[in-house]
């Protein structure tokens, strides 16, 4: 970039409001994580207190609750009242499709046309077929041994979450193209010229030196949807308030989804010589190769393995982010037990790691979308390389 654009364009002033907004909607997360989690602790004290005995505060629990995907999308707590937004359930069971609203459940409680939430350990969370005389005796969901659980095409969080993030970047990037037609020739102006330095380190850092200068323009498409997806959609899950708060990047279904993704078009644009080196890898001992094709092997094995760490990689460290956030914010309940004082003293100390952990998630955001986009330009320009 020239200094003219960055004059021109007013980069560093949109660059510091962005920053200054993001830290903002940090600091409410942390202050929403606080009354959502009091809260919460409030309720399984008065709900499971029995005589001068209380149940102990889960913090296990809690966290996988907060990192789960759910049928419903929960706003906040007012007291006793609960603002959800119920989502649609759409199960084809034994030759039928059921639908409905997940608000028939009544967050799990009840059970609706022989369907209920599963409290099993295994299933919790899942809708499934629920065992009527168990219930009716007992008012425990359990899955029904004898029956097949249900074929799930719900709308849950997750997926709403990705359809908003998708609209989103529809919206900003047709915007940002038409901003380009009008303006052709002039200095970026707005969110483009926040966005346009990114664009511009995607293609010349990233896609042209791992596929080539010759071949890299027919992926760029791809990967830049690929960097904006994962990179909005790891700003937004730092927010624990709606519209944020859904945990897109770490749910395992989506980062497998990715990968597939890169691993199909890797495969489909490989050349002849990519196979070829698979099966015959060039400058490696002919006894690595016959009579026992060793080597052939451990290639073919890296075919799917490439895409597996891929998958693993952006799952695992989006949700250890988030299960460090929701550690800490535990320990200020976990000490209140044991003593008063204690919670507000390690509130203090909770508060300063989880401002700390969430700043740093900011910088994991950006760091994971770009090693999931550079490793998938590196897997291109490996399948498309020519011999030399």
């Amino acid at each position: 970039m020239s200094k003219h654009f960055y004059k021109k364009s007013g980069f560093l002033k949109n660059f510091l409001l962005l920053s200054g907004i993001v830290i903002f909607l940090v600091f409410q997360a942390l202050a929403s994580n606080l009354q959502q989690h009091e809260t919460t602790l409030q309720e399984q004290s008065a709900t499971h207190e029995t005589g001068t005995h209380k149940e102990k505060f889960n913090a296990g629990e809690m966290i996988i609750e907060h990192i789960v995907d759910n049928h419903e999308w929960h706003i906040l707590n007012l007291g006793n009242f609960h603002l959800t937004i119920p989502l649609p359930v759409i199960l084809w069971y034994d030759g039928k499709l059921h639908t409905f609203m997940s608000s028939k459940f009544h967050s799990g409680r009840d059970q609706y046309e022989g369907f209920g939430i599963s409290k099993e350990k295994e299933n919790k969370g899942k809708i499934v077929r629920v065992n009527q005389k168990k219930y009716h005796a007992e008012g425990v969901i359990e899955r029904d041994k004898a029956q097949e659980m249900p074929l799930d095409f719900s709308i849950t969080k997750t997926v709403l979450a990705i359809f908003m993030s998708l609209a989103l970047m529809t919206w900003l990037f047709i915007s940002i193209a038409n901003t380009y037609n009008k303006r052709e020739g002039k200095s970026p102006k707005g969110i483009q010229s926040v966005l346009e330095p990114i664009i511009l380190f995607i293609r010349d850092d990233i896609a042209k030196p791992s596929i080539g200068a010759k071949k890299y323009e027919k992926y760029m498409p791809f990967l830049l949807t690929l960097f904006f997806f994962i990179f909005l959609n790891n700003l937004i899950g730092l927010i624990p308030f709606f519209p944020g708060g859904a945990n897109v990047t770490g749910n395992i279904a989506v980062t497998m989804v990715l990968a597939l993704f890169t691993f199909v078009i890797t495969t489909f644009s490989a050349n002849k010589q990519y196979w070829v080196h698979i099966v015959n890898a060039p400058g490696v001992p002919w006894w690595l190769k016959f009579p026992v094709p060793l080597m052939p092997i451990v290639e073919l094995i890296g075919v799917f393995t490439k895409p597996f760490v891929l998958m693993v990689r952006l799952f695992a460290n989006i949700t250890a982010g988030h299960i460090i956030v929701l550690g800490f914010i535990s320990l200020i309940f976990i000490f209140g037990e044991m003593y008063a004082g204690l919670g507000y003293v390690m509130s203090i100390l909770s508060i300063a790691f989880a401002i700390f952990m969430n700043l740093l998630e900011l910088l994991v955001a950006f760091i994971q979308a770009y090693v999931f986009t550079l490793l998938s330009a590196l897997y291109f320009g490996m399948a498309t390389e020519e011999h030399h």
